[in-house]
């Protein structure tokens, strides 16, 4: 197989995609870069969507450039996001999506320098909105030391 054949997969290497149900693991997560943009509302809001569409598009003209330009391609990772509200009612007793707040989030592989990201975002700039691309930007999460399982079942 030659090495440009060969596609990355972040889901497969990093142990914080290694979830799974029925058991609890402590992890300790690296600081990880993100492709991120903020919403307002419920997920199947106009703002959720448009920060998810805008996000993939500059995920995917990353990757394209990334294999174009170093040879190395890539899984665009699934899509994550942080999910808040200034009052936490908001998700349980007054069940107000409207108030929800969130960040999408795309990660990057950690050979995508930001240069990639900046020409990602002019090859972008004719298939998304002008004030969207403006506000994706790239994010280092720093989660240290973390529980995770992982829930099957009703939402």
């Amino acid at each position: 197989m030659k090495a440009d054949s060969v596609k990355t997969d972040l889901k497969k290497t990093l142990p914080s995609y290694a979830a799974a149900s029925g058991r609890d693991d402590i992890l300790d997560v690296p600081p990880l870069r993100y492709l991120a943009m903020d919403a307002e509302g419920a997920p199947e809001d106009a703002s959720f969507g448009e920060a998810v569409g805008t996000l993939f598009a500059l995920a995917y003209a990353v990757k394209f450039a990334s294999k174009r330009e170093l040879g190395r391609d890539y899984v665009v990772p699934p899509l994550e996001a942080l999910w808040w509200a200034d009052d936490p009612a908001s998700f349980t007793s007054a069940l107000d999506r409207g108030k929800w707040r969130s960040t999408a989030l795309i990660l990057l592989p950690e050979w995508i320098t930001d240069a990639m990201v900046a020409a990602a975002r002019e090859a972008c700039a004719t298939k998304v909105a002008p004030d969207a691309l403006a506000r994706a930007r790239v994010e280092t999460l720093v989660e240290g030391t973390c529980g995770q399982t992982l829930y099957l079942g009703p939402f």
